[in-house]
């Protein structure tokens, strides 16, 4: 396999990951629905600057440290459930949900940029992807450090496409979500999801 063979391959198959519905979509059409273009926009380069990272700690050898270590592995999971659990019940508890939409205070880009760079980097499933997929689309001879960084920049474009899309249908729907309780029962529902997906890791293996 040479190596643009290999760029495509892989563009291929993280395509498919990115379009699947999951904890980025929900957190990044809430922010959008709920914050504005500005936050989403935040959430979504967290989102892929961790990406990023963990595609820099896979070529470095790093992130197999914690694929190796299960002590490692579970403190990584344990911290990601707690903090995504902790996120949602934040949306399903406060009582002026929807606010943000409205004076545009609560969340801005940076705490938009933190919320989605914490959400992925505390997620040892990336990191575990990462793990096992890279190795499999660098040729033979390649560097492996430089593969490792071209990768997880495909990666990164295709979440960036992805998202400035969800961006822009969210910002289609805002006027049709006006309703302050149209807005509580998003941010109920995204809760939900996000506690979901908490719980889920906290119990996964």
């Amino acid at each position: 396999m040479d190596i643009a063979t290999s760029i495509w391959s892989f563009a291929a198959v993280v395509a498919l990951l990115t379009v699947t519905p999951g904890l980025d979509t929900a957190l990044i059409l809430r922010t959008s629905l709920l914050a504005g273009r500005r936050p989403a926009l935040g959430v979504t380069l967290g989102i892929q600057l961790g990406t990023l990272v963990w595609g820099v700690l896979t070529a470095a050898g790093l992130s197999a440290l914690l694929a190796a270590s299960q002590v490692a592995y579970d403190v990584l999971r344990w911290a990601g459930a707690a903090y995504l659990v902790w996120m949602g019940m934040r949306m399903l508890l406060k009582r002026d949900a929807g606010r943000e939409v409205v004076d545009g205070q609560e969340v801005r880009f940076w705490k938009g940029l933190r919320r989605g760079l914490l959400t992925n980097l505390l997620n040892p499933k990336v990191g575990a992807f990462y793990v096992a997929m890279l190795p499999q689309f660098i040729p033979d001879g390649a560097p492996h450090a430089v593969m490792g960084l071209v990768l997880a920049g495909v990666h990164v474009v295709e979440g960036l496409v992805w998202s400035a899309g969800l961006i822009g249908f969210a910002s289609l729907m805002s006027g049709v979500l006006r309703s302050a309780r149209v807005r509580r029962v998003l941010d109920r529902v995204t809760g939900v999801v996000i506690v979901g997906f908490g719980v889920r890791l906290a119990v996964s293996e």
